[in-house]
């Protein structure tokens, strides 16, 4: 497996696995088979209602904790912000029975988003977050998080895909050293992703799937992918991404697809700031 390196030198790998949608139920089963494929960056959120599952597989796998790069993401919390993070933080690793988070990231870039940074920061003084990172942040939020605070988020996972590229956006958190991570990567079929001529064309050419053409382009950029996958098939096929290499022309194309806007809501449309902003996790 590939890795990047994080900006307070934290080793992340380049893919993973996602568990969001995947229900409770069926998430356990999910984990223990892509681990079993060779995945060992899992992605969960305390907004998923999963992260008891994935702690189960984690515990039945048997593999060393030092071998596995757990994330899991801190929903909006309320006032008081840092009090708040603090207990849904220690809620999130009593649910996945671990000891600490390679990851954590800010879920929503909405609430007290100073009061839950700090908290954040501190957690990883401590040791118990390894590295702390945001999600869903546009590029103004983002650098107004950096300028003005201590700690620069080590990642921001953002929706990324062949539709929505977020290209120059990369260029600006390599710039910060912020390490860009998509969530969303087959942009859940939408467009036709699946059957998109061009797309399926460039896989032909190396006897891969669609699927695998996009989780190469997005590693190939430095992006780190985290595909799901309820079916072990599937999940050993995304795992098999780094034997081909896309050329400076297939990149060229790929990069025509971009249609530069959100395929699934906007984080800067007021309607959705105040749904997300006002929804709460049950305890």
């Amino acid at each position: 497996m590939q890795t990047v390196t994080l900006n307070n030198g934290v080793e992340m790998p380049l893919l993973g696995f996602g568990v969001y949608q995947i229900p409770a139920e069926d998430t356990e089963r999910a984990v223990s088979e892509a681990l079993a494929a060779g995945y060992r960056l899992l992605d969960t959120a305390a907004a998923y209602g999963n992260e008891e599952a994935v702690g189960h597989a984690i515990k039945s796998s048997g593999i060393a904790r030092e071998e596995l790069f757990v994330t899991t993401k801190l929903w909006v919390q309320d006032a008081l912000a840092e009090d708040n993070t603090k207990r849904a933080f220690e809620t999130s690793l009593n649910k996945l029975g671990l000891d600490y988070l390679d990851l954590y990231l800010m879920h929503q870039p909405f609430g007290d988003v100073y009061g839950q940074w700090r908290a954040m920061e501190a957690l990883n003084h401590m040791g118990a977050a390894k590295a702390i990172g945001v999600a869903n942040f546009y590029p103004d939020r983002l650098i107004d998080l950096i300028v003005n605070n201590e700690i620069t988020p080590q990642v921001n996972q953002i929706e990324t895909h062949p539709f929505f590229q977020r290209a120059s956006y990369q260029d600006l958190m390599r710039e910060h050293g912020v390490q860009i991570q998509s969530w969303g990567g087959f942009a859940e079929g939408k467009n036709d992703l699946f059957t998109n001529p061009l797309l399926t064309a460039i896989g032909k050419e190396y006897g891969k799937s669609v699927a695998q053409v996009v989780l190469r382009w997005l590693t190939q950029r430095g992006v780190v992918a985290i595909p799901k996958s309820v079916r072990a098939e599937r999940m050993a096929e995304n795992f098999d991404v780094f034997d081909f290499q896309l050329t400076d022309e297939q990149l060229a194309r790929i990069a025509t697809l971009d249609t530069g806007g959100s395929l699934f809501f906007d984080h800067r449309d007021p309607e959705m700031v105040t749904w997300l902003a006002g929804r709460r996790l049950d305890a």
